[in-house]
This record gives structure tokens, C-alpha cells and sequence, in this order.
């Protein structure tokens, strides 16, 4: 699984990064070196105006909050255990199946986290591209809360969840899962809302290829939630 990453870059750099035609983002995230569900991240996504159908969907970056909340759920806190989705079932499982033929995004990341261990003396892990950022593949949900007025600021809540295979050689020592990331060639297709075929929009999607990742150890600071800072991804002696 994934359950924690790291994003420094801005919403700024990112954009530039991940050919962001329309920047959304009300609320500009500080970086963030221990992201944890239920935190606020920022995702690339392709979406449409409902007043302009006529227009071609563009691609934009806005802040969603991490842990998936389903358009029938009945409160926010079904997203603390949907921070990740099995790709191998994801369009079909009642939570997921939606969102994978219609809402898709990509999650920027410099690297993500894993363990290793036994419990209660587990090494967290650094695991990183050896160039520019993670593409992780991601699907988003919009969430309306019938308990606030429709134009209140929070009346919709943005969510996404990661999707996850089984890990490479780099990281199968580590871990057996992994997130799952998006080419950059393929981008356009994984974010294209009108490409609801299950198995074209899966044949997108790969682990990553052996080689690109780079893994070492770091501080178990990164075990605690209100840690953060640059420090948490700097190697250390085991």
C-alpha cells in the first residue's frame, strides 16, 4: 500500500511539470514531506465546463482531500480506510467502479514511503524517481454534504485514492505493493473523461520499470504524523 509520500514543489511548479492548462487551486499547500490520508494534495485531472459542453475538456490542477468519499456515502470518514485501490479490481469494485470509467487523475509525488520489518521495529524507506516527479494514477470523487447549503465553500468535498500493484524488484524487498504510476505519453489518455473503457484505461497503467526508482532508508521521524520537514527524506546508517 502507500500510505504516506512527500510533494515539495509548488502548485506553480507543478503545473508547468504536468501541462496544467487551468490552475484551480484555492488554497496554495505548503510542501509537505510526511503526506498522510485525510490531508489536503494536489491531483491533475480533466475536466469540462457544464456551461461551455461545447468546449474541449482541459487539463487542471486543484487540492483534493486524500481518502476516496463515494457519491453515496453517508459522511467523510469512509475516505480514512479508501486511500488505496487494487488496480486489479478496481472497476469493479462498488467504491471505485465509477470513478475508474469517469474520474481519473494523477497524483504528483517526489516519492513515496514504505516499511520494513517486524511490527513495532519497522525501517521506513525513501522510495524515489532517479528524474523528475512521480505520476501516480488516481481516481477522484466529488462529494455533495446535504447538511450545508449548496453555495457554501464546503458543501462539495473533492476526494482521491491511489492506485496500487504489485511492487517492482526495487521495492518488492521492501514492500509488496506500490503505487501505480501513469507515462507521460500516456497522460492524455489516462486523464480523458470520455475514455471509459475498462480495459484500454487499464492497459495504460504500469508499475514502474525496474531501474527508475531509487530507495534507501530514513529517519523514523517520518513514523509520526505531525513530523515533517526535508530532513525525513535524508538517507541515514542503518
Amino acid at each position: 500500500m502507500c500510505g504516506r509520500y512527500a510533494v515539495s514543489q509548488s502548485a506553480d511548479d507543478l503545473a508547468d511539470e504536468f501541462g496544467v492548462e487551468r490552475s484551480e487551486v484555492r488554497e496554495r499547500l505548503d510542501p509537505d514531506w510526511n503526506v498522510a490520508p485525510s490531508k489536503k494534495v494536489y491531483a491533475v485531472v480533466t475536466r469540462g465546463k457544464k456551461d461551455e459542453p461545447e468546449q474541449p475538456p482541459t487539463r487542471r490542477l486543484r487540492t483534493f482531500r486524500w481518502g476516496l468519499v463515494p457519491s453515496w456515502a453517508k459522511d467523510v470518514a469512509i475516505g480514512n480506510r479508501l486511500i488505496n485501490a487494487r488496480v486489479e479490481t478496481a472497476a469493479e469494485k462498488p467504491a471505485f467502479r465509477k470513478a475508474f470509467a469517469l474520474r481519473r487523475c494523477i497524483l504528483p509525488a517526489d516519492g513515496f514511503y514504505e516499511w520494513r520489518g517486524e511490527k513495532g521495529d519497522k525501517q521506513p524507506f525513501f522510495i524515489h524517481p532517479k528524474q523528475g516527479s512521480l505520476a501516480m494514477a488516481g481516481l477522484y470523487e466529488i462529494w455533495r454534504d446535504k447538511s450545508k447549503p449548496e453555495d457554501a465553500d464546503d458543501a462539495f468535498v473533492w476526494s482521491v485514492v491511489i492506485l496500487t500493484t504489485d511492487a517492482t524488484d526495487d521495492v518488492g524487498q521492501i514492500h509488496d505493493r506500490m503505487p501505480m504510476l501513469v507515462d507521460q505519453d500516456h497522460w492524455e489518455r489516462w486523464l480523458d473523461p470520455a475514455n471509459d473503457d475498462p480495459a484500454d484505461v487499464t492497459a495504460l497503467l504500469r508499475p514502474a520499470v525496474p531501474g527508475i526508482l531509487d530507495a534507501y532508508p530514513v529517519s523514523t521521524d517520518v513514523n509520526k504524523v505531525g513530523n515533517n520537514g526535508p530532513h525525513l527524506v535524508e538517507p541515514v546508517e542503518l
